[in-house]
């Protein structure tokens, strides 16, 4: 049973767990590129105003003096839009982060088409394989207000790089802060006909989708895929084992993101049929997150005929 608690943006999720760790933790410092509003840090910078460091619209700058910091043994939490987090300071995060291991967080908000009305430049659909690719690094969507503030949480104690993804829309709140480990995917639903794998905002969106499906007679298996790296390929094996078929959902290029790393286990352990939710190989444009999701393919509605069009492939 599904119970939503509210509503609140996983953004703010960010905020209060970053107050919160702080607060227990001294080494945790935070770092952003002018952004420190959308960020939702204006708590952490009223308590602990020493340990916040305004770097400007210098992105580059952000990332080598989190890497620097961490020689001294602070936790540096980067801060910006998803798009300047990844694609922008690519090099640096490479260079000066995932080669030599470094104990930064680089949280990144705004991310997907759900940023809305910012445009195509705004909505990056592509850094979860970006940063998925890179050795060593840990990459974490997790799907509402609840799960980000238990991520944030969580990597303060996670030795290593980790890339966090969240986003700005108001979300409904479905899980609890218990319901998070990192590397552990969390089973909403069981179910024998499909497993549907999804992560982020559209975790809610599978949620809804299975209400259609159950209404047809389809008994969907709804797994939330939070860690993407390193993915939990014990749940996914147990799970397509049983179903025989799989469709994936993510805010996210089909290329290079969840679908692909649920493939690569399904080719690997038990290969099924697979059909993916998420943008086709194109950038976005301004609009609602509605609209958005609707016009590229993301809404339950989409998912459902994903399901039933795999479940037919699976038959044959």
């Amino acid at each position: 049973m599904i119970t939503v608690t509210g509503q609140k943006d996983t953004r703010s999720g960010f905020g209060d767990g970053i107050v919160e760790i702080a607060r227990k933790n001294p080494d945790v410092v935070t770092l952003t590129a002018d952004l420190a509003g959308s960020l939702k840090l204006n708590q952490f910078i009223k308590e602990f105003p020493e340990r916040f460091f305004q770097c400007g619209i210098a992105e580059a700058n952000m990332i080598g003096l989190a890497a620097g910091m961490t020689i001294g043994g602070k936790i540096p939490y980067t801060t910006s839009f998803a798009n300047f987090s990844t694609g922008r300071v690519y090099d640096q995060i490479r260079q000066s982060v995932a080669y030599s291991g470094k104990n930064v967080k680089i949280c990144a908000s705004h991310a997907g088409l759900t940023l809305g009305e910012d445009g195509a430049t705004h909505q990056i659909l592509e850094d979860i394989g970006l940063m998925k690719m890179l050795p060593g690094m840990t990459v974490i969507v997790p799907c509402d207000y609840a799960q980000t503030k238990a991520a944030t949480i969580a990597i303060a104690d996670y030795k290593g790089p980790v890339y966090l993804r969240f986003g700005r829309p108001v979300w409904p709140i479905f899980t609890t802060e218990m319901e998070f480990k990192i590397g552990k995917a969390q089973i909403f639903s069981e179910g024998k006909d499909v497993s549907i794998f999804a992560c982020g905002h559209l975790v809610w969106i599978a949620l809804e989708a299975d209400k259609i499906l159950k209404e047809k007679g389809i008994s969907a298996e709804i797994i939330n895929i939070h860690t993407i790296k390193p993915i939990d390929t014990q749940s996914i094996l147990q799970s397509i084992s049983k179903t025989g078929c799989a469709v994936t959902a993510e805010e996210h290029n089909i290329f290079g993101g969840l679908g692909d790393s649920i493939a690569h286990a399904a080719s690997i352990g038990h290969p099924i049929p697979i059909e993916f939710v998420g943008t086709n190989d194109t950038f976005g444009e301004s609009g609602t997150p509605a609209q958005l999701l609707e016009k590229y393919g993301l809404s339950a509605a989409h998912i459902v005929a994903a399901a039933e069009k795999v479940i037919a492939r699976k038959n044959k």
